[in-house]
């Protein structure tokens, strides 16, 4: 059976079970910050089994793309994958053990026909039930082996969720593939045995400290992977000789013109290959993009270790771009979003395959000197400062470094290169620290023993509260005087703090005996909100009963900022795709800006079509609705959750629409419906690294302000063009036609006038120790003017040098031209025009027949010039015919 036969054969029987059959979830986990990537078919029927959502049937079946990271370095033998299909029937509430042990058994021994006495069970130690089914389907008691947690518990996808004991079929390819001992099992790491099904009976759910309970209703989780069965099925002993890999291992040997089957090295080299090219073009279809962090990681990772490997292959020009257009077009027909994301898939891959090749050799030649120097050293280790400066100049992945280097015999100080690597996070955050007008380290707040400042400023913008601490010039005080800079905190607050991306508030603090204007507000510490600012007027002190009042215009300016993100991450969403993923966000009184993944340029129209939808949903008033629920909830209803972002049980869900338009988890303030933003309008769109785009943009009164500037740069210029502002456009492109012929004329005109300065010039060639030398102060309004009267003379001339000088834009400009015959000789263009340049102020360079530059002086033209005459008169050496270099 084919890999597609066996893919339609294991859900149409599973249809006929009563399964409904569900497509494949994204790679992406959908809400789940938790988890890296999709590692199993059970990962989408998680909310099912949690009671958080209802099913569409308690009996389901998918074929669902997974991604495992920890197998990365085994791929090239003859069971790892790091992307592959996972089959899987699954039960929420419904049946449990007796219908899916004997359900496996029928469909393994009776649709796929695999002999019995060619399969083993295993359970684990104490589950009796599971033993009794599979002795009921006939498995004789001598073929089922009880194993431990290690190999028969199925722990939750992720740091927590369900779990249970699970029991596994086992395919024997036989004796003669086995290692020998008498205890040799299914257990044993040899190639006898292949695990070829995983049933999972989900019975507990796992809590993050690894505590378990069972479930209400337990479950079943299978899984089969298709590329295992496949080999079984198709008689083959690895998955790489199966009609799933053999096209693309075929396709891999025929553009590198190796063969498959006479080199091992070349062989792992193009199992490699073939295998991660699958995973990046599926990891890329799902909207993730090369980077430095995360699934970005990953990614980077994969690919750059098939560029590695093409290299050992011989493939020094990119070649990444065919294979997964290869992929694409053998397993589009069953993943259709495969076609639908061809173009972000090729061009995510050819831009990482050219950056990294770039660096890929020069890497090496690096690394390859850093290993012999270690060798003459008698020393087979590489240390931790090396692999950061790999990583940190050259993209190696650390994980690249170790492969390389073990290869050779050399281990690698990983925990040195960890210690580099935080050295320059914290020379990042010493750059990024943001210290506004005298913030205090996190230490001395400590100091004030204050653990929390309750947030009241959700539903009012005014509060009356106590003064629980101050800090003045660094250190805990009792009071501060008018005219210091003050640091207060309050019992309870209505300001928010800076957080999420989103600015701190600013407003006042009054108290009878004195006014703090606050410019600021932060969180120093999780629970701790810091009003940062000056005593305006007499003077505040710890106890002081005081009334803290926000800006509230400012604050209404930032909550339309904040909402109307919401809404542009869904817009680009229902636009751009579902791979869009927030990476960070600016939420200021002014405009805000959005950092996403996308692999390139939004593109005019498409941004249109995004501002658009979201100033409709604006316009449609939705009502902004905020919550607070459990975590699990938030995200089985669709909320999204930024990746690596911590959460705790009860979380905050801001949800625009009803039914949503957006849904979001967000603990910053917004407006009460979409109406009250006004209006949005994107100010730009633009690259800020490797598969990371930015939109800035404006809403509210800033968008007003922007829109009356704009207006009024038009209307100014209208007036200038003497035309109405309709009619700009097309004014500026008649001026600019006019501007462009009178552009033309004035360099036809100058080429007239260098042809005929060309024979003055020539009048002017002198011989200095043997050698023709013309040296010139001409008139030119540009560098390329006067190159090309140089060409001219050149062609004129027959051998000699060419020196010549004007004054452009008021200041000196110098070229120097060599006929070929006088750099035989030693003579350099790029010297010459240095030693001028020197004189002049400024500096200079090129090749040996042709260099130019600048300075800063003039008045000095004149005198580089005969500098350059002097120079040329000092190292020739007439009688020689030579070039002196030292003149000592």
């Amino acid at each position: 059976m084919t890999g597609d036969e066996l893919r339609k054969a294991f859900l149409s029987f599973f249809e006929g079970k009563g399964h409904t059959v569900i497509p494949s979830s994204s790679l992406v986990p959908h809400g789940d910050p938790t988890l890296l990537l999709t590692t199993a078919g059970m990962v989408q029927i998680k909310p099912y089994f949690l009671g958080l959502a209802t099913p569409p049937n308690p009996r389901l079946a998918s074929c669902q793309k997974c991604f495992r990271t920890t197998d990365i370095d085994s791929v090239g033998d003859a069971k790892h994958l790091t992307f592959f299909e996972m089959l899987g029937n699954f039960s929420v509430g419904d049946y449990f053990k007796k219908e899916a042990i004997e359900w496996a058994w029928e469909f393994v021994t009776q649709r796929l026909r695999l002999p019995p006495d060619r399969l083993w069970i295993t359970i684990f130690l104490d589950d009796e039930e599971a033993l009794g089914y599979w002795r009921r389907t006939g498995v004789a008691v001598e073929r089922i082996m009880r194993l431990g947690e290690k190999h028969n518990y199925w722990g939750p996808a992720g740091d927590s969720g369900p779990c249970g004991p699970c029991s596994e079929i086992h395919y024997d390819f036989g004796a003669e593939f086995g290692c020998g001992k008498s205890d040799c099992g299914p257990a044993c790491d040899c190639d006898r045995f292949s695990e070829i099904w995983n049933l999972v009976f989900t019975q507990y759910d796992q809590d993050k400290e690894g505590r378990r309970t069972p479930l209400p209703r337990p479950n079943i989780d299978t899984g089969m992977g298709l590329e295992r069965i496949a080999a079984v099925m198709q008689g083959k002993r690895s998955v790489y000789e199966t009609d799933l890999f053999a096209p693309i291992l075929a396709r891999v040997t025929e553009i590198s013109g190796k063969r498959f089957g006479q080199d091992d090295g070349i062989d792992r080299a193009i199992k490699i290959i073939a295998e991660h090219i699958r995973g990046i073009t599926f990891l890329i279809a799902d909207g993730v993009v090369p980077g430095n962090e995360g699934r970005g990681y990953v990614l980077r990772r994969l690919l750059r270790r098939t560029c590695l490997f093409g290299r050992k292959l011989g493939l020094e020009e990119p070649f990444l771009v065919v294979l997964a257009d290869f992929v694409i077009e053998k397993m589009g027909h069953v993943y259709s979003e495969l076609k639908a994301n061809r173009e972000p898939i090729l061009n995510g891959v050819d831009n990482e395959e050219r950056r990294f090749g770039q660096t890929l050799t020069v890497g090496l030649n690096w690394l390859e000197r850093v290993m012999e120097k270690a060798e003459a050293e008698n020393n087979r280790g590489i240390r931790g400062e090396d692999v950061f400066m790999l990583y940190d100049t050259y993209g190696f992945p650390k994980e690249l470094t170790v492969e390389v280097a073990s290869e050779r015999g050399f281990s690698v100080d990983l925990a040195g290169f960890e210690r580099e690597m935080e050295q320059q996070r914290e020379r990042a955050r010493a750059a990024a620290k943001f210290n506004a007008g005298g913030g205090t380290e996190g230490k001395s707040y400590e100091q004030l023993s204050i653990s929390q400042t309750r947030f009241v400023g959700y539903d009012q913008w005014k509060h009356d509260s106590l003064v629980i601490g101050l800090v003045v010039n660094g250190r805990p005080a009792d009071f501060a005087s008018e005219g210091e800079d003050a640091e207060v905190i309050l019992q309870e607050t209505p300001f928010y703090g800076e957080m999420g991306g989103q600015v701190g508030d600013r407003g006042e603090i009054r108290g009878e005996h004195g006014r703090v204007s606050v410019r600021q507000t932060i969180r120093p510490l999780p629970e701790l909100t810091v009003h940062q600012g000056k005593v305006a007027q007499g003077r505040i002190s710890v106890n002081d009963s005081v009334e803290a009042e926000v800006d509230m215009p400012r604050r209404l300016d930032i909550a339309r900022n904040h909402t109307a993100t919401h809404l542009l991450q869904s817009a680009l969403r229902a636009v751009l795709g579902q791979h869009i993923r927030q990476s960070g966000s600016l939420v200021s009184p002014d405009g805000f800006r959005f950092d996403f993944t996308n692999p390139e340029p939004v593109g005019r129209q498409r941004l249109l079509d995004i501002q658009h939808l979201v100033n409709e949903k604006i316009r449609e008033n939705l009502p902004v609705l905020v919550r607070s629920t459990s975590y699990r909830e938030a995200v089985s209803v669709g909320a999204i959750a930024l990746f690596g972002e911590k959460y705790g049980d009860v979380v905050r869900m801001v949800q625009t629409g009803d039914p949503p338009f957006s849904i979001e988890l967000c603990g910053g303030t917004h407006v009460r419906s979409t109406g009250e933003i006004g209006i949005l309008h994107i100010t730009s769109e633009g690259s800020i690294g490797s598969g990371l785009r930015r939109i800035e943009a404006v809403t509210g009164r800033g968008a007003e302000r922007f829109l009356e500037q704009r207006l009024t740069v038009v209307e100014a210029l209208a007036q200038e063009l003497q035309t109405s502002p309709d009619n700009v456009q097309s004014r500026v492109s008649t001026v600019l036609a006019e501007l462009d012929r009178e552009c033309k004329r004035v360099s036809e005109v100058e080429r007239e006038l260098a042809r005929k300065t060309v024979g003055s010039l020539l009048s002017q060639v002198e011989v200095v120790n043997g050698i023709q030398v013309l040296l010139a102060r001409v008139s030119a309004t540009s560098s390329e003017a006067m190159r090309e009267m140089g060409d001219r003379l050149k062609a004129e001339l027959g051998s000699g040098v060419i020196i010549l000088g004007a004054v452009v834009n008021g200041r000196p400009i110098s070229m120097a031209m060599v006929t070929p015959d006088l750099i035989g000789k030693g003579f350099h263009a790029g010297q010459i025009v240095k030693e001028m340049s020197k004189v002049t102020g400024g500096g200079g360079g090129g090749r040996p027949e042709f260099a130019q530059g600048s300075g800063k002086d003039a008045t000095k033209l004149d005198e580089g010039l005969k500098q350059a005459r002097h120079f040329i008169e000092l190292h020739y050496d007439k009688d020689s015919g030579t070039w002196k270099r030292d003149i000592g």
